[in-house]
C-alpha cells in the first residue's frame, strides 16, 4: 500500500492507497465508532463493515447534503450518547464523506473521524484535502469548514460496482488534476479512457494515485485556498453555476465548465485552438457533455452566487499551457462578455 500524507492546521491526514474495506478496524483508534453511509453503500458493502459500530444513514443525491442533514445527525447522535471521545467513519461517495466531515467538525466543537471513499469522484477529490462542506439552497458548499480526516482509505476495489455515470464524473475530476499540474499524464488518459470506463483496476488505480498524488501536494502548500489551491477550482466557478440549475451530474457541470475555461484560455492567447480540440475530443470519448441547454442569463446570474467572488471581481483558473494553471481575479462583467461571445452565442 502507498500512503500520502497531507498536513493541515487540524492535524494531518493518512490517504491510504489501494487499501481495503476489511482492513478498515485497524485505522480506527480504540472507542466508540459511529457510521455515517447511505442506502447504497449499506445494500452493497453493510455486511462487510463492523456489526457492533453504530449507523447513522443519510439520503442519497446532492438533495441529501443540507444543514438539515447534519442536524438530523447529530440528533441520532446525542440519542445514542454520543461524547466527545467518539470516532466518526463516513463510507462511501463524495456527499457520504462532505456530510461526516462536517458532521465531526460541528458536533460538540469537533470530534475525530475518516473515511471509506467508495467512488471515483470521492477517491481523487472529495475525500482528500480537509474540505467539509453541505449546500444551501442549491448554492454549492456554501456552509462548511476545514478539517482534516484521520485517515483517507481509497479501495479501488469498490469502484467496480459503480455505474458507468459515476465513473465519468470522477474521470472529469481526473482531467482536471492533469490539465493543472501533469500534462504528461494526458497521453495515458486518452489512450485508456475506454479501459477506465470499463473500470479496469490497473488503469484506475493509475490514475487514482496519480490525481491524490496531485491534489495532496497542491493542499500541502495551501491547506485554506489562499492561493495555490484555488487552482483545483479549475473548471468550477462555471460548473458550479450549471450544476445548480440541475440535470447534471457534478462531474458532468464540470467537464462543461472545463471547456469553458480552456476557450476562455485561449480567448487570452494562453493556449492554442488545437489544445482545446483535443481535449474536447477526450471529454467526448470518456461520454462527458461539451454545452449546456441553460440560458447564458440563466448560468451567469447562478455564476454570480460563487462563493469565489470577491466584491466585482471572481477568482477564475486559466491555463497558461496544458499541464500548467494560474488564477486571475477579473472583473463578473468582463467574464459574462467573454463568456456570451465564445461559449454561449
Amino acid at each position: 500500500m502507498d500512503v500520502l500524507t497531507v498536513k493541515g492546521k487540524s492535524g494531518s491526514s493518512q490517504i491510504v492507497l489501494d487499501a481495503s474495506l476489511d482492513r478498515l478496524e485497524e485505522y480506527v483508534p480504540d472507542g466508540r465508532t459511529f457510521i455515517v453511509t447511505d442506502a447504497n453503500v449499506e445494500r452493497l458493502y453493510g455486511d462487510r463493515l463492523p456489526s457492533d459500530w453504530p449507523r447513522i444513514r443519510i439520503g442519497l443525491g446532492e438533495s441529501a447534503k443540507t444543514p438539515e442533514t447534519v442536524i438530523d445527525a447529530i440528533r441520532q447522535l446525542i440519542a445514542l450518547e454520543a461524547d466527545r471521545s467518539v470516532f466518526i467513519v463516513g463510507v462511501g461517495g463524495g456527499i457520504v464523506c462532505d456530510v461526516t466531515g462536517f458532521i465531526a467538525s460541528t458536533f460538540m466543537r469537533g470530534v475525530r473521524f475518516g473515511f471509506v471513499s467508495s467512488t471515483l469522484l470521492s477517491q481523487v477529490d472529495a475525500s482528500v484535502g480537509g474540505k467539509n462542506g453541505v449546500n444551501v439552497d442549491g448554492y454549492k458548499n456554501i456552509f462548511g469548514t476545514f478539517n482534516q480526516p484521520k485517515f483517507v482509505l481509497c479501495d479501488t476495489n469498490m469502484l467496480a460496482t459503480l455505474p458507468i455515470e459515476e465513473l465519468r464524473c470522477g474521470l472529469a475530476e481526473i482531467l482536471k488534476h492533469i490539465l493543472i499540474a501533469d500534462v504528461d499524464m494526458l497521453p495515458y488518459l486518452e489512450e485508456n479512457a475506454s479501459r477506465a470506463l470499463a473500470a479496469d483496476q490497473d488503469v484506475l488505480r493509475t490514475l487514482v494515485a496519480h490525481s491524490v498524488r496531485v491534489k495532496a501536494n497542491v493542499v500541502n502548500q495551501d491547506e485554506r485556498e489562499a492561493g495555490e489551491r484555488r487552482k483545483l477550482n479549475f473548471g468550477h466557478t462555471f460548473g458550479h453555476a450549471i450544476e445548480k440549475l440541475g440535470g447534471l451530474r457534478h462531474g458532468e457541470a464540470v467537464a462543461i465548465g472545463t471547456l469553458f475555461a480552456l476557450r476562455l484560455s485561449e480567448h487570452r492567447n494562453l493556449i492554442q485552438s488545437a489544445d482545446v480540440a483535443r481535449i474536447e475530443t477526450l471529454l467526448k470519448a470518456l461520454g462527458l457533455p461539451t454545452t449546456t441547454n441553460h440560458p447564458a442569463d440563466e448560468v451567469l446570474r447562478t455564476m454570480r452566487s460563487d462563493k469565489k467572488r470577491s466584491g466585482a471581481d471572481i477568482h477564475f483558473v486559466l491555463l497558461e499551457r496544458l499541464g500548467k494553471a494560474r488564477v486571475e481575479r477579473m472583473p463578473l462583467d468582463e467574464l459574462e462578455e467573454v463568456a456570451r461571445d465564445i461559449f454561449m452565442e
